[in-house]
């Protein structure tokens, strides 16, 4: 007859649920799979087996009381690497999804908004196109195979403990999150500055003929100038998307440690 001591039982429960805190975390917050289309039973079921396939991968975790507050503090931190991580990618995405904005807004599209079927939010029709190219090149280039590799070397670089995030970590994170935006700005400044010095020979066009209606003629020559200048702005995007994701893989893991 198999037999089993109770601290051998608090190490085997030690070693699943903390790494499976992490793993379902980073499900929440991450691209593609924290789709609203993704059921949230299946999401949990993926995390228990890749936990299940990491846990040979995975340091020991150490044994504390199950309801104590070492316990607790354990798994908030688990918690916390995990939408870190996925907080990291997301704002690669958003990126992409600012950058859309400013040039739905330029081209004059800004009133046209569909459904964000990742986030539940309206954005523009421009910054929709641009996250479906992003998903694709995300999907089509293993991504989501590199982000599970960088998931199981955070167990290495953070192994589960009461040590997690520090101030330094949050304060890399932050930052990290505001060049995002300056990200986004630079892959969509072509196509603003383009439709910015059409907007202004129109308006020199209107000052010297008023009597050209220059509305109905400067709409549709921003719009299809717009659409024309995204479509060859697409490769430009997609490299600028690929460089963004790489340095953010590359850097997730001594952010999150605190290194430089």
């Amino acid at each position: 007859m198999i037999t089993f001591s109770e601290a051998q039982l608090a190490q085997w429960m030690a070693d699943l649920l903390y790494p499976f805190m992490r793993i379902a975390a980073l499900f929440t917050a991450a691209p593609v799979f924290s789709l609203r289309q993704f059921p949230m039973r299946a999401r949990i079921l993926l995390a228990v087996m890749i936990t299940w396939l990491m846990q040979p991968l995975i340091p020991a975790a150490p044994v504390v009381e199950t309801f104590g507050p070492e316990s607790f503090l354990i798994a908030g931190q688990q918690i916390a690497i995990g939408l870190s991580m996925g907080f990291l990618l997301q704002m690669v995405f958003q990126a992409l999804i600012f950058g859309g904005q400013a040039i739905a807004f330029s081209m004059g599209l800004g009133f046209a908004f569909m459904m964000d079927p990742q986030n539940g939010v309206q954005v523009p029709v421009v910054s929709q196109f641009y996250l479906l190219l992003a998903t694709l090149a995300f999907v089509a280039g293993n991504g989501h195979l590199v982000l599970l590799g960088v998931m199981a070397d955070s167990f290495t670089v953070l192994p589960v403990g009461m040590d997690g995030i520090d101030r330094t970590g949050i304060h890399n994170i932050v930052s990290w999150a505001s060049e995002m935006f300056a990200a986004g700005v630079v892959m969509a400044l072509p196509v603003i500055v383009a439709l910015l010095l059409i907007n202004i020979g129109m308006g020199v066009v209107g000052r010297a003929a008023p009597q050209l209606n220059i509305f109905s003629v400067g709409f549709p020559v921003t719009l299809l100038v717009g659409l024309l200048l995204m479509w060859l702005s697409v490769p430009q995007v997609l490299d600028g998307f690929g460089q963004l994701m790489t340095d953010m893989l590359a850097r997730m893991l001594g952010m999150l440690s605190g290194a430089n």
